[in-house]
């Protein structure tokens, strides 16, 4: 089974294992690098890890255009019902939500999250299983120890990690996590977005030791078999 992997830009993906698509914290709109317009998002369900507005983006707007099932905080998804979204699935870290094309467990992250003033509940890191693939999405985090239990537990094969330090690490404390993870490939994400001092502009110091570093850029899709 081919897994496509659609980078958004800043840590937005696409998952589609050619039935079902998962969308992940779709910020198009906004985000100077992005290649897509919410328009061009098809998915079924889409999934974010914390409220901030980075990371929420779009949501609404796909989530209607594709009556896409919404997968978050128990917070966040009271906000979106709100705002008129009918399907949602909420969850808070340590849950798993089975879904149909595999399923989403929520980790722990170390950060805040927070949308339009609002407390959207506690940040989360993604367990995806989609594709016959497992992909660890840390959300917007710290290093913390529990991800090398996690990497244990779960045993993912793509570790999608942030390095843009300020807001999450910077690269030589992802580079542990992705050390302590385990996943054979790592793919940088949350960097480059908005100008230094904000965020690093590129993956210097990311060398993490036995994982094999996965740039993408903002629109490329990768095909994993």
């Amino acid at each position: 089974m081919a897994l496509r992997i659609t980078f958004l830009g800043h840590s937005g993906f696409l998952f589609d294992d050619g039935e079902h698509a998962l969308a992940v914290d779709p910020f198009l709109t906004g985000n100077p690098l992005a290649k897509h317009a919410p328009a061009d998002i098809r998915c079924t369900h889409i999934a974010l890890t914390h409220g901030h507005a980075d990371h929420v983006g779009d949501t609404l707007e796909i989530a209607q255009e594709n009556v896409a099932t919404l997968i978050a905080a128990y917070e966040i998804c009271n906000a979106m019902q709100a705002k008129g979204l009918e399907s949602v699935e909420p969850a808070n870290p340590g849950g798993r939500i089975e879904t149909p094309f595999g399923w989403v467990a929520f980790t722990h992250a170390f950060h805040s999250s927070s949308f339009e003033d609002q407390y959207m509940g506690m940040p989360c890191g993604l367990m995806i299983h989609v594709g016959g693939k497992t992909i660890y999405h840390c959300g917007d985090t710290g290093i913390f120890s529990d991800m090398k239990l996690y990497g244990e537990i779960y045993q993912p094969d793509i570790a999608c990690i942030p390095i843009g330090d300020r807001f999450t690490m910077g690269p030589e404390l992802a580079t542990r996590a992705a050390e302590m993870i385990g996943a054979k490939i790592a793919i940088p994400i949350h960097y480059k977005t908005f100008p230094a001092p904000l965020l690093k502009q590129d993956t210097t110091g990311f060398t993490p030791t036995g994982v094999t570093v996965r740039e993408l850029e903002p629109g490329e899709t990768w095909v994993v078999e």
